[in-house]
């Protein structure tokens, strides 16, 4: 049996590992950290497109991990569908709509629309809470065999020697990691609040200023920021402000939410994802970079790392 290890134990590296299990080879992850404290354990893990590159291989990944997710949605593990808003304008990617199951996706009447857009979707899109869903696919992929291992891997030297093949899926660790000078943080605060009865959507029209909400099962997400090569991983009260104002601005809520947490994460923001073998070390391929996208399109790229090592 082939043997193959993931770098990496966030959403992408979790979901790769499962889909490397399901072509029969044998798999671990190694990785810094477990899920739980991985940037995909902070964010609110909706179906969407955000700041990720190029459009047309994003569009497809989307459209596989739809279908995936699908499959996913079992009482308890974190995965549902639910009704989001998805606000555009002339220069945003809404290939994606074309590529969705036929009833599932929509243009807002002026009336659906909150103040301030001017032309969204509404669509059924796959939300997985991650205190839910990464342990669910952890314990998946330990119960499939797999091992997992808390190790720090500093250079592409070190990572090609850890088995025959391995998948670097290291997210924002690939800056050092690889010395990708294309990878760059997208700082990103949010609020997590009590839940709130008003309808989920994100507006990321306006250059450093996302906004988005997102209705869990037992919470709410209120975001955020999108500041481009910023490190700062420290809560803001300005950023706090900010974030409620425009919520009370776009007139979803007539009052403040109640925060339960204030959460920092650095997405790991590229000119498009690095999905490739390594030209130094052969036996490396590259799967990092999904900027704010790494939910929406985790299975669709395992899927196709799994089809291209099963070549």
């Amino acid at each position: 049996m082939k043997s193959v290890t993931v770098i990496g134990c966030g959403i992408i590296g979790l979901t790769t590992a499962i889909k490397l299990q399901e072509k029969g080879l044998k798999v671990r992850i190694v990785a810094k950290e477990r899920f739980n404290k991985t940037l995909s354990s902070k964010v609110g893990a909706i179906w969407f497109p955000f700041e990720i590159y190029p459009k047309e291989k994003t569009n497809n990944w989307a459209s596989l991990a739809y279908k995936e997710y699908k499959k996913e949605t079992k009482i308890g593990n974190g995965v549902t569908f639910i009704p989001f808003i998805t606000a555009y304008d002339n220069e945003s990617n809404t290939d994606w709509a074309l590529k969705m199951p036929k009833g599932t996706t929509r243009k807002a009447t002026p009336s659906e629309l909150p103040k301030g857009i001017e032309m969204a979707f509404i669509s059924t899109v796959p939300l997985a809470e991650p205190g839910l869903y990464l342990p669910h696919l952890f314990e998946r992929f330990i119960e499939n065999k797999g091992t997992f291992i808390q190790q720090e891997v500093t250079s592409l030297e070190e990572a090609a020697k850890l088995d025959e093949l391995v998948i670097n899926c290291t997210g924002l660790g690939a800056k050092k990691l690889c010395n990708d000078n294309a990878l760059q943080p997208m700082r990103g605060q949010i609020l997590r609040c009590k839940k709130m009865d008003i309808p989920s959507g994100a507006d990321s029209t306006k250059k450093g200023a996302l906004s988005y909400i997102i209705n869990r099962s037992t919470d709410c997400v209120i975001g955020g920021t999108d500041y481009l090569d910023d490190w700062n991983l420290q809560v803001e009260q300005s950023d706090t402000d900010i974030i409620i104002d425009r919520l009370l601005a776009n007139g979803l809520s007539q009052q403040k939410p109640e925060i339960i947490e204030e959460i920092v994460g650095l997405r790991p923001k590229r000119h498009e994802v690095r999905f490739e073998f390594d030209n130094t070390y052969p036996s490396v391929f590259h799967n990092y970079g999904h900027g704010g996208a790494g939910f929406t399109v985790a299975w669709g790229c395992a899927i196709e790392v799994a089809a291209l090592l099963n070549n």
